[in-house]
């Protein structure tokens, strides 16, 4: 008898590199001063956990719909975190190397969403 093997969240990449991003952007905005943390901190790092969150929220779901939804979601919160790196970086909050390695792994989340959609309608029934 062949056992079956299932996805686990943590193996979809999507997932890793947005989580690994959230704890980053963590890192940094607990070193920023008060008023940068009450106003664009909380922001910040609201839609980045927002991204894997999402993830995960769909990965929990059971039907094939749904589970898009909520990937296609996480894109959206992957727009605004972009917003708010933008931001973070011109009022001067990160430094060019903090900038870049955040940078670095947000090129990477979009194809990485897409592939799981792609997956996810492959694999399932509607």
């Amino acid at each position: 008898m062949e056992s079956r093997k299932y996805l686990k969240l943590n193996q979809i990449d999507c997932y890793k590199t947005s989580f690994r991003l959230s704890n980053k952007v963590w890192s940094f905005v607990k070193e920023w001063g008060y008023l940068e943390k009450d106003t664009i901190g909380k922001q910040f790092i609201r839609a980045v956990d927002s991204i894997s969150a999402n993830i995960a929220e769909g990965f929990g779901r059971y039907n094939k719909k749904d589970k898009i939804r909520f990937y296609q979601i996480s894109k959206g919160s992957l727009s605004e975190f972009k917003d708010w790196l933008m931001k973070a970086k011109v009022r001067g909050l990160l430094n060019d190397e903090q900038y870049n390695e955040l940078f670095i792994l947000i090129k990477k989340i979009p194809l990485e969403i897409n592939q799981l959609i792609k997956f996810t309608n492959m694999s399932l029934k509607d």
